[in-house]
């Protein structure tokens, strides 16, 4: 896969999970959604970019260093999240169980899809 074309599909994903938070936001049903909602989907959707490319370059220039690579920015993702919790919580009054959904929403989503472009790139035959 492409760089242009994992970039348009993680555009087109990043649209169809906004969806549903976007229509509970227009819909008056914000108990479902934190306050700082929208800054926390757009710190995972910026990181899960930044992981998917930098994946995606390692592998053109380097297919030996791709598991390192995929290990490696797994482990910046989950310590950049876990540092953004820590942040966002201490510097916001929020209603815990709330905001742990809506992370666990955005973050299994993003992460589904990172494995399954990075998997889907792996097993492409054209590249070998």
């Amino acid at each position: 896969m492409k760089i242009t074309q994992a970039i348009l599909f993680f555009l087109l994903f990043t649209l169809i999970i906004a969806i549903p938070p976007a229509a509970l936001q227009y819909s008056g049903n914000t108990g479902l959604l934190n306050t700082g909602f929208w800054t926390l989907f757009a710190f995972m959707s910026a990181l899960t970019f930044f992981v998917l490319i930098t994946i995606l370059i390692v592998q053109q220039k380097n297919r030996e260093y791709y598991a390192q690579a995929f290990l490696g920015a797994t482990t910046v993702k989950i310590l950049a999240c876990l540092i953004f919790i820590f942040v966002f919580i201490s510097n916001n009054t929020v209603n815990k169980v709330v905001f742990m959904c809506d992370f666990l929403y955005i973050y299994l989503l993003n992460t589904v899809f990172e494995v399954s472009v990075l998997l889907r790139n792996l097993r492409h035959k054209n590249l070998r």
